[in-house]
């Protein structure tokens, strides 16, 4: 067992602690790759050698730190390869490490459903279980042809080797997060328009200041509703220029929502994800010689202030409309 799968168990609005908690594990390895919004993997074959323990017991190690140093406990899965790791964890309790050896890794995975494994979609699920195929073990037991014929030649092999336990997957070290998302649910079917604009007014806002204080900017914004029937529309929008500029980005969360033309519609949630994240430091912008969105991004940099000393409620939502 040489990888683990952690989560910290961050709120929602936390996630800009995600970069110092993977700070965190790459005090123990430099192969660290990060899952957000709130978890990563860590590959621990080198930190095993040099600090002469196995990776559950660095576990207990990193747990403890992260609760000394951040006020974070975790969940951690363990096991030979990437995908068994994320397994283990949907297994794992805080406090509690489940580790998967490699000789029993067929055995762990028998009578889990489809869906526990990585990269398996609901569409493909939905196919499998239709035939019968609704967990690891009878998935790993049917004919290859089967399951080729059912969803595909190079997916059928992947998802048989996966059942079978082979992990063939690597951690492969990245940045923090190449998105950010927050979701603004209704306390019922909401039809009135003016309360969605609230909605994502307030999303905008949210996904503004977590990208300022992340040091970065967007370049695609991401609009989902979701109606009363459980169906949901999404749409996406490349901004003119990278940003994280509240009012950049409620302007073209307005826009897509707007272009959908909803008319009575039955809203149960929005939600808004801000992707493609770069760098602040490396964007440039358009300057502009508007004295509204000057006043505006002045206002911003106050907010945040008053964020990182007081939390992040010290600014109500919607407080910085102009």
């Amino acid at each position: 067992m040489t990888i683990l799968c952690v989560r910290f168990q961050l709120p929602p609005t936390h996630e800009a602690a995600l970069p110092g908690l993977l700070g965190l594990l790459e005090d123990f390895t430099p192969v660290v790759q990060a899952l957000p919004p709130d978890a990563a993997l860590a590959d621990l074959r080198g930190a095993e050698r040099y600090f002469g323990r196995d990776a559950v017991e660095l576990a207990s190690v990193i747990r403890v730190r992260a609760l000394a140093h951040h006020g974070v406990d975790c969940a951690i899965g363990a096991g030979p390869g990437p995908m068994l790791a994320r397994v283990a964890l949907g297994e794992a309790r805080p406090g509690v490490t489940c580790a998967v050896p490699e000789d029993a890794a067929t055995e762990f995975l028998a009578d889990k459903p489809v869906a526990a494994l990585p990269g398996v979609g609901a569409a493909t699920a939905r196919t499998l279980c239709e035939y019968g195929l609704d967990t690891l073990g009878l998935v790993a037991a049917a004919p290859l042809s089967t399951l080729q014929r059912l969803i595909g030649a190079k997916a059928g092999r992947e998802l048989r080797e996966k059942a079978s336990g082979i992990d063939r997957g690597r951690v492969v070290p990245d940045g923090v997060s190449r998105s950010l998302a927050t979701e603004r649910p209704f306390t019922r079917d909401e039809l009135d328009p003016d309360r969605h604009r609230r909605a994502l007014l307030s999303a905008a806002e949210e996904l503004g200041a977590r990208l300022r204080a992340l040091d970065k900017v967007c370049r695609t914004l991401t609009l989902t509703v979701r109606y009363a029937d459980r169906s949901s529309t999404t749409r996406s929008r490349t901004l003119k220029e990278p940003t994280a500029h509240s009012a950049a980005l409620t302007r073209a969360a307005y826009g897509m929502y707007e272009a959908l033309g909803l008319q009575r519609a039955r809203v149960r949630a929005l939600a808004l994800r801000a992707e493609g994240l770069d760098p602040a430091e490396q964007a440039s912008y358009q300057l502009t010689f508007d004295p509204l969105d000057e006043k505006a991004r002045r206002i911003e940099e106050v907010a945040d202030r008053a964020r990182a000393k007081f939390g992040p409620h010290a600014v109500m939502p919607g407080s910085l409309a102009a």
